[in-house]
This record gives C-alpha cells, structure tokens and sequence, in this order.
C-alpha cells in the first residue's frame, strides 16, 4: 500500500480515537446536538478504520508467508507457502480497493432522506409540465428503489403542469445516488401546448439537499418569521377560508419557505421546518466546505439552478448530461425511473475524480 494512503488512514485513525473519547465524555453532558456530530462522523470512520486493521493483518501475514516461502526447500511445503502468498495478495489488493472507495467517498453519502425540489424554468406552461414529468421521474425511480416518496408541497398549474414541488424521499443510498440531479434540466419537444408541431426548448430546476435533524441545526426563535394565509388550490373549499398555509422566513439569510397542502396549519409548519433546515444545512455546509465546492465544480458545476446540466431531447430520443458527456437513450423508459445508467456513470466519474486526488 502506497505510503500516502497509509499516513491518510492513520490520520483517520487518530481521529476515530479521539472522536470515540470525546463521544464518552459528551455521554454524560446533555449536549445532545455535539452528540448527534460526534456519532454521525464516528460512524463513516469505524468501518474506513476497520478495514485498515484488517489490510495491515492481511500485510502481516502476507510478509510472514514470503519469509517462509523463501526458506522452504520441501517442495510440497513450498508450494503451500506460495498458494498462500497467492491469497493472501489478491485478499491486500481487494481490501486496498475497498479502503480507496471509503476514502473517497462523500461523508454525507450516508444520509438516508433527502429534500428534493422541483420547479418550472423557462417556458411557459410547457416548462411547469417538464417539471412535472420530472417530479414523475424521481417518484417511479424511489418506487423502484424501495425508498419512501412522500409529496410535502405543491403547486400545479391549470393544465396539470407543476410551478412549484417538495418531496422527501427516504432509503438506503438516496442521497448518494441523487445528489448530482441538482441543476438545470432542459426538454426539447413540441409542446403539449402547441398545435403547430415547433419544437421548442423549455427547462425546469431540481435541488437535492440533504434533510437533516433539528439538533444538527440551531434554529433560534428569534430568527424565524411564521406567517399563516389562506391556502388556494386543490384540497376543497375549506382551504380558502382558514389560516392553514404557513410561510417560514429565516430572517439572518432571506430564506422563505411556504408550505400549505396540509389542512392543518401545525403539520404544515412542520413540513416548511424539515426544508428550511434542509436549506440553510447545504448553504453552511458548502460556504465552510471549500474541497467540496471545488469538487462540485469539476464534475456538477456549482450546483446552481441556473446551470444547465442535462438535455431530454424528444424528436431524437436522447438524453444529454452534459458534465460527463453522457449520452442514453430510450426517453420514456427514463422518464418512468430508468435513471440508474446516468447515475451510475456520474458516480464513477466522481470516483475517479477523487481518487485523483488523494
């Protein structure tokens, strides 16, 4: 093993130690928020440090099967201590690969929930039902996975189209898989909308951000505004005349955050607090993590709804990510969850990207 690799995962070690102590100290101090902290980054090292005992066990008893190897004159014997050698090398090699994977994946991979926003760009009516087919997408792609979907806000236009959509998605391997969605998706088709058979070109935004618990964020009273309105839209005619819609301004950042498909104005303030939090976690997260920002220019770009990152172009029934210079094809099956091809190819690239780097 390179000696780099080594002194980056005795680094790791050292604060795996020093994590642990500082987890058994905070047992007994009721700070429940530094706690939460302290478990969650000692939990992605146990396993990175786990495995660099077994790696040094496995080059333990690798040196000891050469040294034998090199004395042995019975051939029977010798041929044993070679097939052992043999193991023992492809098992270094295996476990070398695996350590390279830990190493360069993201921390926040780990997360299970994620807050995922959709909303109409450019286009008119035929940008909100892009949005919608999209909302559509990630709804089919969580129900092949396995993952929780569940709709917290959204408002949709008189054709069916979305303006505006939050969901939470929830499930093994969520955030890692959908993390690079966040962007600008264009759609090249002739609009449901137009009777002239133009093609045009429209686009809708995707976030992804990582939905986080209260006690990993402190939210002071005092910075929140909590306004309550009358909801409009679908959901009968008790929503227009009671005070169920709440707007959540986070007043240090500008940040608002609505929600109002609940009936009842405490669930929906508890909705508008999960994104809220999720928002203001990835605007600290990236502001204080400059490595990963820099890494989100490479590969993503800088994540901005403004970036146009993927292309679904109709008439030629091809799909466009234009970071990697993936192409893929077959609109309707990824437009019904096939995603897997272009996520699989972001991640590698990721992959790659930080393997470069350590």
């Amino acid at each position: 093993m390179p000696s780099s690799l080594v002194q980056k995962l005795e680094e790791l070690e050292r604060r795996r130690d020093a994590l642990a102590s500082e987890a058994a100290a905070l047992a007994s101090s009721g700070d429940r928020r530094r706690m939460v902290s302290v478990l969650r980054e000692l939990g992605s090292l146990e396993k990175i440090v786990s495995r660099f005992g077994e790696m040094r066990d496995v080059e333990r008893r690798l040196a000891e099967a050469r040294a034998i190897a090199e004395g042995e004159k019975d051939a029977d014997f010798l041929a044993l201590a070679r097939e052992e050698e043999g193991n023992l090398s492809n098992r270094a090699r295996r476990i070398e690969e695996e350590l390279r994977d830990l190493l360069t994946a993201d921390p926040e991979d780990a997360r299970e929930r994620v807050i995922l926003e959709v909303r109409g760009g450019t286009g008119g009516e035929e940008a909100c039902l892009f949005a919608g087919d999209l909302l559509r997408m990630y709804q089919r792609y969580a129900e092949k996975k396995g993952w929780k979907f569940e709709l917290l806000d959204v408002r949709t236009t008189d054709l069916g189209g979305v303006r505006e959509a939050v969901a939470a998605l929830a499930g093994e391997g969520v955030y890692a898989r959908l993390r690079f969605e966040s962007g600008g998706h264009r759609v090249q088709r002739v609009p449901k909308t137009e009777g002239q058979g133009r093609i045009h070109t429209s686009a809708a935004t995707v976030a992804v951000l990582p939905e986080v618990e209260d006690l990993e964020l402190d939210l002071k009273d005092e910075d929140l505004r909590i306004d309550t309105y009358c909801a409009s839209g679908p959901g009968g005619q008790h929503v227009n005349k009671t005070a169920s819609a709440v707007r959540i301004t986070h007043l240090p950042t500008g940040t608002v955050v609505q929600c109002q498909d609940e009936r009842s104005q405490h669930k929906n303030k508890a909705r508008a607090m999960r994104i809220l939090r999720s928002r203001l976690y990835e605007k600290a997260r990236e502001s204080r993590d400059s490595a990963r920002a820099e890494q989100r220019r490479s590969l993503t770009g800088s994540g901005d709804r403004g970036e146009r990152i993927r292309t679904y172009n109709f008439p030629q029934d091809r799909l466009t990510d234009h970071r990697i210079g993936f192409t893929g094809h077959d609109l309707p099956s990824i437009l019904d969850g096939g995603l897997d091809p272009v996520l699989d190819a972001l991640r590698e690239k990721d992959r790659e990207e930080r393997l470069s780097r350590l």
